[in-house]
Order: C-alpha cells, then sequence, then structure tokens
C-alpha cells in the first residue's frame, strides 16, 4: 500500500503574509474552492482573532461546499495571565466553527523569555491549557511548534518538554516549524528523526520557510524522516523569502516517491492552479518555478530541442502533461533547424521545403541580431514563417504616416494621418488620442474595421517597452511587444526600431496581421 502524506496549505494565511499580497474575502473563498479541486487535505484559512477580513471569511465559507479539504482556523495559544474562557483569541477561534483548529505556541526558550517575557513553566502551562480546553471543543487540534529547530539547537531538552506539553494533553499533530528559515537538511533530518521516535503515536508535521533556499528540500526531508503531514504555500508565497512551494513539495512525493499527497489523477490540476492563484494575487509570474511555471518545460537551444524531438526524456525529468504544464520551444539566434520544424508543426505546416527553412533560420538570426526577440511572441514569429513560405500575403500596405504632438499644459494631445493600401486601394485617415501610438492605432483601427468588421472586438491587453542597446541614450533601439486580445484569444506581436513610434507601429500592424491572417474577411 503506497504510503500517505497529507497536504496542508496555507496560503490563505501564511501565503498573505507575503509582500504584495491582498486577497478579498471573495478571493480567498475561491482560492480554497482550487486548493479543494486540487484534493488538498487541509486549508488554513486565516486567523479569526486578528481581523475582521478573516472573521468574514470564516462565516462564508461555512455555507461552501467542499469536495476533499477540511477548513482549519489558526489562532495561538491564550495569553499569559488569561483563562481559556476569557481568552478573546481562543474564543474567536471556536466561533469560526471549523472542524480543525491550529494554535501556535513557543517552543524556544530564547522567545518565551524575550518576547512573552514569563517564565518556561508558565510557557508549558499555556500550551498544556490551550490544547486541552479547545479538544474538548472541536474534532482536531494541531499544535504549531513556533522555531521549533531554533529551540531545539538552543535547547533541546525544554522544546520536546514543549511538544510533550501538547501531547499529553491530547493534540492530534504536532507541527515543527522552521520559522526563520535557517535549518539545513541535515539539521531536519536529525531533528525530526528524534521527535519521530519520541511521538509515535501522533501525526508530526513540517512546516518550513525559504530563507536559506531550503523549504522544499527540507519539507521533503522531514518526509523521508517520519512526517506525515506536510505544509506549504502555493507558489511559496510567504514572509521574507516565501514559505515551502507546496506544488513542488506535492509533485516530488507524488511522482519522485510514490508517496500519495493528492490524489494522483490530481496532479493535472497543479499547473491550473498555481496560474490561477498567482493571477488572482496579481504578482509578476515567476515562469521559473519547478514544475508548474511556463519556463519549466521550455526548450531554447538547438540540441537540447533535436534531442527532445527524439525523445523528450533526453532533457525532461518528467512528461509536461503529468503536472497540467505544456512542452514549449523557443525561436532565438540559438535556433536550429530542430527549433524552427518543431514550432512548424505547431503550426500546422509540416510540408515546407528545405530551402524555406533555411530562409527562415537566416531572417530569424538576423532580426535578433538586429534586436528582436521572438521567444514569446509567436503570432509575429508565425507571421514570418507564412510571409516567407508563401503562405500569407501582408493585406495592410503602409505608404505614409504623420504625427503631431502639442503639448498643452496640464495635458497633451496628439494627431495622426495614415496612408495605407488595402486590396489595391489607398486609404487615408486622421485621428486623435492620447498619445501619438494611441493616435496612430486610433486612425488605422477606424480604417480596418471599416473593411474587416471582425476587427471591431480587438483590445490590447499589455504594451511594453525596454532599451535594447543602452549605449546610446535617447537613440538607443528599443523593443515594444503588444499583447492584442479579441475577447477569446490574446497574441503578442514585437516591433524593434530607434523610433519608439516606428517600433510600436511595427508591433501593432502584425497585431491586426496577425487576426487577418487566422480569420480572414
Amino acid at each position: 500500500m503506497k504510503k500517505k502524506v497529507d497536504a496542508y496549505d496555507v496560503t490563505l494565511r501564511d501565503g498573505t503574509q507575503g509582500e504584495g499580497i491582498s486577497f478579498s474575502v471573495e478571493d480567498k473563498i475561491r482560492v480554497a474552492h482550487e486548493i479543494d479541486e486540487l484534493g488538498v487535505k487541509y486549508i488554513e484559512g486565516g486567523w479569526p482573532g486578528s481581523n475582521n477580513r478573516d472573521e468574514e471569511f470564516f462565516e462564508k465559507i461555512k455555507k461552501e461546499k467542499l469536495i476533499n479539504s477540511q477548513i482549519t482556523s489558526f489562532g495561538s495559544t491564550r495569553r499569559a495571565g488569561n483563562t481559556c474562557d476569557e481568552d478573546i483569541n481562543l474564543q474567536s477561534l471556536l466561533k469560526s466553527e471549523t472542524p480543525v483548529i491550529t494554535i501556535v505556541g513557543k517552543t524556544w526558550d530564547f522567545h518565551v523569555e524575550k518576547a512573552l517575557k514569563i517564565s518556561n513553566d508558565e510557557n508549558l502551562e499555556i500550551i498544556s491549557d490551550s490544547v486541552e480546553y479547545l479538544k474538548t471543543r472541536t474534532n482536531e487540534v494541531f499544535f504549531d511548534a513556533e522555531h521549533f529547530f531554533d529551540g531545539y539547537k538552543s535547547n533541546s531538552k525544554y522544546a520536546l518538554s514543549t511538544l510533550k506539553a501538547a501531547y499529553d494533553s491530547g493534540i492530534d499533530g504536532l507541527i515543527l516549524c522552521d520559522t526563520n528559515g535557517g535549518t539545513t537538511p541535515w539539521e531536519i533530518s536529525e531533528i525530526v528523526t528524534d521527535v519521530v521516535k519520541k511521538f509515535k503515536k501522533t501525526i508530526i508535521g513540517i512546516h518550513t520557510h525559504n530563507d536559506s533556499d531550503f523549504g522544499v528540500a527540507n519539507a521533503i526531508q522531514a518526509v523521508l524522516s517520519g512526517a506525515t503531514q506536510v505544509q506549504g504555500t502555493i507558489n511559496g508565497y510567504g514572509e521574507r523569502c516565501g514559505n515551502a512551494n507546496l506544488c513542488s513539495i506535492i509533485a516530488n512525493l507524488n511522482l519522485k516517491m510514490n508517496i500519495n499527497c493528492i490524489p494522483e489523477e490530481n496532479l493535472r490540476k497543479l499547473s491550473d492552479v498555481s496560474n490561477f492563484i498567482n493571477e488572482l494575487a496579481n504578482l509578476p509570474i515567476n515562469n521559473k518555478l519547478p514544475f508548474v511555471g511556463k519556463s519549466a518545460f521550455a526548450h531554447k537551444g538547438g540540441i537540447h530541442v533535436s534531442a527532445v524531438m527524439r525523445d523528450s526524456a533526453t532533457y525532461e525529468h518528467i512528461e509536461p502533461n503529468t503536472v497540467g504544464n505544456k512542452r514549449r520551444v523557443l525561436v532565438s539566434d540559438l535556433s536550429g533547424k530542430s527549433n524552427i520544424i518543431y514550432k512548424l508543426k505547431e503550426l500546422g505546416i509540416e510540408d515546407i521545403a528545405d530551402d524555406k527553412l533555411s530562409m527562415i533560420l537566416k531572417q530569424l538570426k538576423s532580426l535578433e541580431n538586429e534586436g528582436y526577440e521572438f521567444e514569446n511572441v509567436d503570432a509575429s514569429f508565425e507571421l514570418l514563417v507564412k510571409k516567407i513560405s508563401g503562405r500569407y500575403k501582408s493585406k495592410i500596405e503602409l505608404l505614409e504616416t504623420e504625427i503631431n504632438t502639442r503639448q498643452i499644459i496640464p495635458s497633451s494631445e496628439s494627431s495622426a494621418r495614415v496612408k495605407i493600401k488595402i486590396k489595391n486601394e489607398t486609404i487615408e485617415n486622421s485621428a486623435k488620442g492620447s498619445g501619438p501610438v494611441n493616435a496612430l492605432d486610433n486612425a488605422l483601427r477606424e480604417i480596418l474595421i471599416e473593411k474587416y468588421p471582425n476587427l471591431k472586438n480587438l483590445t490590447l491587453k499589455d504594451y511594453r517597452v525596454r532599451v535594447v542597446s543602452g549605449s546610446k541614450g535617447t537613440e538607443s533601439l528599443v523593443r515594444v511587444i503588444i499583447e492584442t486580445s479579441d475577447m477569446k484569444d490574446s497574441w503578442s506581436t514585437i516591433g524593434v526600431s530607434a523610433d519608439i513610434v516606428q517600433a510600436s507601429w511595427k508591433a501593432l500592424i502584425d497585431s491586426f496581421e496577425y487576426k487577418l491572417m487566422n480569420q480572414p474577411s
């Protein structure tokens, strides 16, 4: 029978303590459903005694139907000098009515003295009281042993006595926390092994932070040493350098160690959950994330691509679709014919002549030398390929543009005149805009929508400018990448020039041409 390790997600509590992360109540409920569908056993929803938003979340989540997960509320042991009945924090935890409660307590004597300013014995009494009180009032209680590894290294006898205080009071699980993220895998191995030997009849969990870049490694090592619950956040969100990335932990346990952390069939949802929560958090995308990142199975070097085309195992440790990701082949000046052939197959072009392949590769390398970058602009690449191979002829021919910018404090206004040729017809139009690029866009769009009504729903999703060669100051080349959407699909195009308006124009024209090429009117 497969060994089982329970996944415990702390994205909605520990994860939100990360810089730049803030979820609304509605966001938190949506995240909870995503993680539930993934098959994670426990979802820590927040600290109900600390803020109104978490209290509202716990009220609303009661009405939601979860399939796989149990919602957990989080708080601390009672305050020194309080009884459990009068402790606001413990009462808030009970008010949340979750089937599982996790409480955090001090296990490092240094913290007991400096933070709580009480005696070591009083801290043990607080832990015992809190656990015993909650155990008679809810189904399952976990004890988060805060700073446990630092405490163990400083005074192992006392650190272990805090665990025993919780254990003797009926705790369901002891969660060993590397709160400062400074413990190494070899230390984790020694300490977790010792704890597992001493507390055989309860769950031993692991909660690691990534301050030494050991977050995932420490969590995996803890499992190897006997831990049966593993905590982390989706995408590794969290305070300072973040928490251990639960996506990587789950994938490693299931795929590398043959341990059932989530149902095997749910692994394919891993990348979608990662992307969904990242988008909801409104953070820059980390393409380099193992397993779930966009670059995790991206290949650029010609030798690599040639080998992957023969057998993906040559440069991939798992099949991308196992975790819901996909293989990507990038095209650049490092590309060989293998890259081009692979990309052409993706575009449905498989019978292109060898001389055309050589022309495409030569043109690609020439453009990359001029400052173009085709790695993430598949629309411009597809246009380039189909033009060279004779499968598409441009529908828009630029004849003339004229830009006029007037500064009127406190605002400015630009106007643009464009003259283009469509189907042997020369058309001229002028329009105004909030800047020269916007004015050009408006002037061109008015002409094209009249000729091609299917372009009406095109919207600009993103507009990025980067200096390609900065040594020439304002004469430097700039690279403009535009992302366009038609409400159904989106695509990216590129333009490069020393003139930002011209670079924008090139990217803009490609965005319209791409739509026309794939949905001709």
